[in-house]
């Protein structure tokens, strides 16, 4: 359909939390999921929530491989996920770098899940449930806070380890958003 607009970092509508899809299969669902596909491959994203295009519904999509942003990470099968639930598994939180298309040029070291189960549904409808880990599990977690009006800046416990991808890791090739 369309690249759109993704805000970033100050928008206050990052911050509102999203209202639950209940109508499946509609045209203007399937139009809002075209639309962050779109959006999310121009950029490079390894996901991407409805809010950041600025529509606040419970719908979420990520995966479809790697990419150049994170070129070490296991690759994450797509996924387009609505009115997600998660829940932690035993395992603990680690810590890793993350960025966001809404946050760009910058990386944050996040606690995140190791294991979760995730449910929801699928753009029909149909229900999805898995358990994940890894790279998965923190790419879950990320998206779904965008529905919760969280953006990753906020869960870093040490803002030593926050900031510029040019300042945190000189000299190296770094992917920006």
């Amino acid at each position: 359909m369309a690249i759109k607009s993704i805000i970033r970092m100050g928008d206050a509508r990052l911050l509102l939390v999203s209202a639950p899809v209940h109508e499946f299969g509609t045209a203007q669902l399937r139009g809002l999921i075209s639309d962050m596909e779109d959006t999310m491959k121009a950029a490079g994203g390894a996901g991407l929530a409805a809010p950041q295009i600025g529509v606040l519904q419970r719908v979420v999509i990520f995966g479809g491989g790697r990419t150049a942003r994170y070129p070490d990470a296991d690759a994450v099968p797509y996924t387009v996920l609505i009115n997600p639930r998660l829940k932690p598994l035993r395992g603990g939180r680690e810590e890793d770098w993350e960025g966001c298309l809404s946050v760009p040029g910058m990386r944050g070291m996040v606690p995140r899940y190791r294991r979760l189960r995730y449910r929801g549904s699928d753009e029909s409808g149909r229900p999805i449930d898995r358990t994940v880990s890894g790279f998965h599990a923190r790419v879950v977690q990320h998206e779904v806070d965008h529905l919760d009006g969280v953006l990753y800046p906020t869960r870093i416990k040490d803002l030593r380890k926050f900031g510029f991808l040019a300042e945190l890791f000189p000299g190296q090739e770094v992917a920006d958003e």
